[in-house]
């Protein structure tokens, strides 16, 4: 018989509805009855995509001799962490405190209070059933210390979560030392920072691009350059699909934890969109254009907007869907493809994954052989995708997080005018945040199947979200991203500020937990603090109204000290900190062809870091920057300021060309 989860709109709930633990979703009801039944709180947090969660379900949830001791000694709360990011947080700084490190599953073991007192992260059968016995007997045996336990924690991650202390107002110097500091921990061998697991440092990647933009550090280039190589020739990056999984096991970028998540990919094609903007690598656009059509394929929904993630599993075994052995490719290609495939593909006998098989890799650099040995690469992926289409295909969590579309539509919209490619699908998922996730002016954090739910949105969703209404007024000239932009900005400015510069990850009227979350680190996505300050700087840029740039400032220089000793933790900050280095640039092009003009061509391809472009018409209604500036003798013209100061306007490519470089 289903249990409370089965009414629920979160996919890693609903795969819990079944189990026959008597799951509560999280709710004031859970912890009522938890003081009812005096019984502590067991709160597992996960999510749809996660092997490990699959893998501890199935042993321990999904048991009947588990469930029957959780059921009578617990109240046992479920958690989508995509869903309820606050709640994760809590718990997930309580976990890192006690244990050293966090990871999902998270297994908390809490009082009726919600007072965390042992946590955890995955736990076989064996271990989580002595686990359970350990905490029922010191529940009704030292409850008095179980409790003074509890209230330590509790006042311990609350001095983690604190969001005052030093600052360190943004400089040249700053960002110089972060770069330095990224420099060194760069793995010369295989790209990227540190070793296994490794993670796609996207946000790293686009400070350093940033960065090289403003310095012309070719040691920064060279480090980007070489980490985007290595990733899209690895087996993170799906060689037949497109798009990046989550993480690699190793330090190779060779065998990948095979979840695909929409944040990594919007946030990976914003690195290759740039670093084919400032390179001309052809590779990196071929990686940008397949991430794009991954995004839009594989994860758009019926309902609009784009799906949460792709399961690291097929039918219960991670990687089903994409591993091979030489025996499978000369099934699908026959006996002399299948070995050439398996020549450039590095799939061997002995194998690189489980059970002898491999996950394709891209051995040598194709894309510079002659044609017809492209020409053959090309019919070669297209016929092992058509069979590995024909394989059971990963679950999809089709809940739509409105932080993640965010960074989605800023990175389509930033791609569509560098490539001149359509920029509709941006507008159309935009569209869906604007219209659906947006409740009597608040933002919701998650919808599914067309209906909204009711989590609130957190910080983060209200910086990404507001970034990328910035980055759709400056794709479509229309005056009335730009004002939901500040709509949303003027909620985050007065619910989430922490009064002393930073914010807080929630609300000041959001349900109230044991702390109130406010961390200024990045994680798998932006933190919330970077990526308000982001649309601050944006907004203040296409609004001219300096308060929200001050906004941004003070905010930034909260986590200056970061910046200059834990780069790797902050590189959305220092992505936006170089925007503000660099003014940033504001560009109002007055044209009657804002589609074919070669000046916005040219200021979209020659933009310092953080620009914002706006073409249209002049005095354009809704569009600041347009006021005022008309066509000089009929001419499409050019208008460039840095913050909010303004050069000689310009009709020429050559001359805006110039411009920007100086």
């Amino acid at each position: 018989m289903a249990n409370r989860l089965a009414g629920a709109t979160s996919p890693y709930l609903l795969q819990h509805q079944d189990n026959p633990v008597d799951w509560w979703p999280w709710s004031d009801e859970a912890f009522a009855e938890a003081r009812r039944r005096d019984v502590p709180v067991l709160i597992s947090v996960g999510y749809a995509a996660c092997h490990w969660c699959h893998v501890m379900a199935h042993e321990s949830f999904e048991d009947e001799q588990v469930a029957r001791v959780v059921n009578d000694g617990f109240v046992a709360i479920k958690v989508d962490r995509e869903e309820r990011p606050d709640v994760d947080a809590v718990y997930m700084t309580a976990t890192q405190a006690m244990t050293g490190q966090g990871g999902w599953p998270m297994t908390v073991f809490a009082t009726p209070a919600g007072e965390p007192f042992f946590c955890g992260t995955y736990f076989p059968k064996a271990n989580f059933t002595r686990l359970l016995d350990s905490v029922t007997t010191a529940w009704r045996d030292q409850r008095d210390a179980v409790v003074t336990q509890g209230s330590a924690v509790v006042e311990a991650i609350g001095g983690a979560q604190l969001t005052g202390g030093e600052t360190a107002p943004i400089s040249a110097e700053l960002l110089d030392t972060a770069a330095d500091l990224l420099a060194k921990d760069h793995d010369r061998s295989y790209g990227g920072f540190g070793g296994a697991p490794k993670f796609p440092p996207h946000m790293n990647l686009q400070f350093l691009l940033r960065h090289y933009q403003r310095t012309g550090s070719a040691g920064d280039l060279e480090i980007v350059r070489h980490t985007a190589e290595q990733m899209a020739r690895g087996g993170i990056y799906d060689q037949l699909a497109g798009g990046f999984a989550r993480y690699a096991v190793d330090n190779t970028w060779t065998v990948p934890h095979f979840e695909k998540m929409l944040y990594d990919n919007a946030l990976l094609l914003r690195v290759y969109t740039q670093l084919w903007r400032l390179t001309g690598d052809p590779f990196a656009r071929r990686v940008a254009d397949e991430t794009a059509a991954f995004l839009l394929r594989d994860l758009g929904t019926p309902a609009g907007g784009l799906a949460s993630a792709l399961d690291a599993d097929t039918d219960g075994t991670e990687g089903l869907t994409y591993a091979w052995t030489p025996a499978q490719l000369i099934e699908a290609l026959g006996d002399e493809d299948g070995a050439w495939a398996a020549d450039l593909f590095r799939v061997t006998t002995k194998g690189t994954f489980e059970h002898g098989s491999s996950v394709l890799v891209l051995a040598r650099d194709i894309e510079a052989a002659v044609p017809e040995l492209v020409e053959r690469w090309q019919d070669v992926r297209a016929r092992l995708l058509t069979a590995r289409n024909r394989r059971p295909q990963p679950a999809r969590d089709d809940k739509v997080v409105a932080s993640w579309n965010g960074l989605a539509v800023t990175a389509l919209a930033e791609y569509a005018q560098l490539t001149g490619t359509d920029g509709t699908p941006a507008v159309a998922l935009a569209t869906v945040l604007a219209e659906r996730h947006i409740v009597d002016g608040r933002l919701r954090r998650v919808s599914r199947d067309g209906v909204v739910g009711e989590p609130a949105g957190v910080l983060e969703d209200y910086g990404c979200v507001a970034e990328a209404f910035c980055a759709i007024h400056q794709l479509t000239g229309d005056g009335e991203w730009l004002g939901r932009a500040g709509a949303l900005l003027d909620v985050a400015l007065e619910h989430f500020p922490s009064g002393q510069g930073g914010f807080y990850d929630t609300a000041d009227d959001a349900e109230r937990l044991v702390t109130r979350p406010a961390d200024p680190t990045d994680n798998a996505t932006p933190s919330g603090l970077a990526a308000l300050c982001a649309a601050l700087v944006a907004y203040a840029a296409l609004s001219g109204e300096t308060r929200y740039r001050e906004a941004a400032d003070a905010a930034l220089a909260t986590v200056g000290p970061l910046l200059g000793g834990h780069p790797r933790f902050a590189g959305y900050s220092a992505t936006v900190a170089e925007a503000v280095l660099a003014g940033p640039y504001e560009i109002a092009i007055a044209t009657t062809d804002p589609a074919g003009d070669p000046l916005v061509a040219a200021a979209h391809r020659h933009a310092p870091p953080g620009t914002v472009v706006v073409a249209g018409e002049p005095d354009r209604p809704g569009v600041p920057l347009l006021a005022d500036r008309p066509l000089i003798d009929g001419r499409s013209t050019a208008y460039v300021c840095r913050g909010f100061v303004c050069d000689r306007p310009v009709t020429t490519v050559e001359d805006l060309v110039a411009r920007l470089s100086a």
